[in-house]
Formats: C-alpha cells, sequence, structure tokens
C-alpha cells in the first residue's frame, strides 16, 4: 500500500479497504477454481464462503447506511456459510456487489458525518466506529483469503509482498530509488 499523508479518516479508511480488495482478488486469481471451495477440515471455511459471508457482511452493513439498522431483517447469516456459489464468476459478481455497497456508502460521507450516530444490531455506533468495525472486519477475511490461497498454491505462490529471502535486496533498492515502497 502506498503511503501518503492524509488527514482525512474516511480517505483513509477507503484506501484501506481498497487494499485489503485488491490483496484478497490477487490471491484469488492464483487458485484453481476447485481451490476456491476446498476446506482443509469440517471447522474451516473455503476461500468462497469467506467471500460470500463478506458480501452477505457489506450488504448489510453498507445499504442505507446512515439510515436503517447495519443488521438488515432480511439477512440469513448463518446461509452464508453454507452452499458456497456455483462458480467463479458468480464467487466475484458477489464480491464485486459488495465492495460496491462499501464503496458506494462511504465515498459521498464527508468528515462531518463521522459524527452521526447509526445503529448496528440495535446498539449505538458512530459513523466512525462503524467504519473501524468494518476496517477491522475485512481485513482479518481478507487475510483468510490470502493464507489459504498461498497454502493451496504452496510452491507456485507468487508474493504479493516483498518475497521471502528478498528483504534486503528490496530495502536496497528503495533506498536507492529503484523500487516503490509497498
Amino acid at each position: 500500500m502506498a503511503h501518503r499523508f492524509s488527514t482525512s479518516y474516511l480517505e483513509d479508511s477507503l484506501t484501506v479497504f481498497r487494499y485489503y480488495k485488491n490483496i484478497a482478488e490477487k490471491a484469488m486469481e492464483q487458485v484453481t477454481d476447485d481451490q476456491l471451495i476446498a476446506v482443509s477440515d469440517e471447522e474451516m471455511n473455503s476461500i468462497a464462503v469467506i467471500v460470500k459471508h463478506m458480501a452477505g457482511n457489506m450488504r448489510s452493513r453498507w445499504t442505507d447506511f446512515l439510515t436503517t439498522d447495519g443488521e438488515k431483517p432480511d439477512r440469513e447469516r448463518e446461509m452464508e456459510f453454507a452452499e458456497p456459489p456455483a462458480s467463479r464468476k458468480e464467487l466475484l459478481a458477489l464480491w464485486e456487489q459488495g465492495w460496491q455497497c462499501v464503496f458506494e456508502a462511504l465515498e459521498p460521507l464527508s468528515d462531518q458525518d463521522l459524527q452521526r450516530t447509526v445503529t448496528i444490531r440495535g446498539e449505538v455506533h458512530s459513523v466512525m466506529q462503524a467504519i473501524n468495525r468494518q476496517v477491522a472486519h475485512y481485513p482479518y477475511h481478507c487475510g483468510q483469503i490470502v493464507f489459504l490461497a498461498k497454502h493451496f498454491q504452496h510452491a507456485n505462490w507468487k508474493s504479493l509482498s516483498v518475497p521471502r529471502g528478498q528483504s534486503a535486496e528490496f530495502n536496497r533498492r528503495v533506498l536507492a530509488g529503484e523500487a516503490s515502497q509497498r
């Protein structure tokens, strides 16, 4: 993630969301369709189920963000952990729909909106608290997606950051102005 000084909490939050969205997408690109739905054991979620859960959460939290409870009455959270999407295309469409809810809710907000209140499961939050809740939640699941993809691809994994064993060379290149910092 490129670091740029900003005094805007909203801008920074959107940057964090976009960064983790991109990281998870790069991880999903590396796995096969079968690996999208694979699980290590009965307690684990597949990448597809994680995406389905995230999309359900995003739709619920961000649709009518300022005017309705962030836990929508039609959300069936338990179903998010069953029946993964049938295809990669369906999975990625669900992923994009979820992120669209996030960005459509946050992009029009101003810094003054951060002091407004919203409810999530009947509990009052400032807008900033509600955003913080998701800034913690989505990277957690994006990390799970990356972990699973890396596990499935092991020897074929293409690093999403500085590859193992290359930190010194990367740092030398950054200091010499030959590479951008991540």
